[in-house]
């Protein structure tokens, strides 16, 4: 994925994370998943019972499925951390159903910090659906 692209991937989850319904933790994230030549959007979803809530990576991943796409690129993920903010583990498994050896994850903060992973480098082993 070129630099490019990757940027604007970057710029789409910044503008998502405005829209993060975070009153609980004060902790907005935006995620962004390149797909099928599209972008997904998606945003962390909190809720009064916590275990309701939602991270962005896994709202993006359900863009994405309901668009009809399945073959995601890349994902980025902005948030206002002093470091770069890895999808969280949910969404680390979210993201390994669809891609878990080609997905590469952005991360950046708001101040422009940014660090590259690969969805393996986060998520060496994945719970896998045998397959025949």
């Amino acid at each position: 994925m070129d630099e490019a692209r990757v940027d604007a991937l970057v710029a789409a989850a910044r503008d998502a994370r405005a829209h993060a319904h975070a009153p609980y933790s004060g902790f907005a994230v935006g995620a962004a998943i390149a797909a099928g030549g599209r972008t997904f959007l998606g945003v962390n979803v909190e809720n009064a019972s916590y275990p309701v809530a939602a991270c962005a990576e896994r709202n993006a991943v359900a863009a994405m499925v309901v668009s009809g796409a399945r073959d995601p690129h890349a994902v980025a993920i902005v948030t206002d951390a002093k470091r770069p903010t890895p999808p969280s583990g949910a969404g680390r498994q979210a993201l390994a159903e669809f891609g878990a050896e080609t997905l590469i994850v952005v991360a950046e903060t708001l101040g422009g910090v940014r660090a590259v992973w690969s969805l393996g480098e986060l998520l060496p082993v994945p719970f896998e659906r045998e397959r025949p």
